[in-house]
């Protein structure tokens, strides 16, 4: 069920972002503020409402478009946090990853836009 997979994947990416933010914690060092920051919140919080969403409109999550939106978003969120790691960690060569994978995401924040405006006409 898509709504499962969303919320699956979204404590997933929790552990990620506070994981980031412990090892910022106990290192001292901070230059991944912005990828801790990202993974958290488009990882864990979004997913997280996009899986609610799903669960309180199951119809909503039937057809292309929702699926869709579930792959946009986690390979976006794949990207997004690759690419800020490795620039934030001195490789700025590597901005460009997450500004690709940044369109996508918006991308998918699109696809369920029109995914919510559809399920509650």
């Amino acid at each position: 069920m898509l709504a499962n997979r969303f919320v699956r994947l979204s404590v997933i990416y929790a552990l990620i972002g506070m994981s980031i933010g412990i090892a910022m914690a106990m290192s001292g060092n901070h230059d991944q503020t912005p990828t801790h920051a990202h993974i958290n919140l488009l990882g864990y919080v979004s997913m997280m409402l996009y899986g609610l969403f799903y669960k309180a409109h199951p119809k909503a999550a039937e057809g292309k478009l929702p699926v869709a939106h579930f792959w946009l978003s986690n390979i976006a969120m794949v990207g997004i946090g690759v690419g800020l790691a490795l620039t934030f960690g001195g490789m700025p060569e590597a901005e460009p990853i997450a500004a690709v994978s940044a369109l996508v995401m918006i991308t998918s924040m699109a696809i369920f836009a029109t995914v919510v405006f559809r399920a509650t006409k």
